[in-house]
């Protein structure tokens, strides 16, 4: 068992980079292509059953990744169609407006489009520390960087991101 653990872990982190780059050939975006590449590497081993051999291992893991990132993209049009069926509020509900900027899911839409806006080191910082939940020292290490580094940089990219949300997004300024 350990054998296939080791074995899985290294099979892993040699398609991880090949994952990558096919996923953001394929979406054009470096967070999807994130995700792309997560759900293939990770669902690896569930996967590896349907490897036949009549190809090479690295067409058959190119499909792979090609089919995730289109079950993604259909993903998104359906929700998109669902989002675009339902009926549009009263934009002169000011309650409902601010109910809806404040919704969890927006926010965290608004987040991901402002992320864009920080600064290369910045965004790395913010991403891991404030939406994928590491510590400064975690990033750190991850980066190559001093932690003291990471603090500040997640100091910077907290500061950018809460003038460019209450830019975008005056009523959160609003609330206490």
């Amino acid at each position: 068992m350990a054998g296939d653990a080791a074995a899985l872990e290294a099979l892993a982190t040699w398609c991880y980079p090949r994952v990558a780059r096919w996923a953001l050939v394929r979406s054009g975006d470096r967070d999807e292509a994130d995700d792309i590449s997560q759900e293939v590497v990770v669902g690896l081993a569930n996967r590896l059953a349907s490897f036949e051999g009549r190809s090479r291992f690295s067409t058959w893991l190119y499909r792979v990744t090609v089919n995730t990132a289109g079950a993604g993209v259909r993903r998104r049009v359906r929700r998109l169609a669902l989002l675009a069926s339902r009926p549009m509020p009263d934009p002169a509900d000011e309650e409902h407006r601010q109910l809806t900027a404040l919704h969890g899911a927006n926010m965290m839409q608004l987040v991901r489009a402002l992320l864009t806006e920080l600064p290369p080191r910045q965004r790395a910082v913010f991403d891991l520390a404030d939406l994928q939940g590491y510590e400064a020292a975690d990033i750190a290490a991850m980066m190559e960087l001093e932690p003291v580094t990471v603090r500040a940089h997640l100091m910077r990219a907290r500061r950018a991101m809460r003038a460019l949300m209450l830019a975008r997004v005056p009523e959160l300024g609003e609330r206490t």
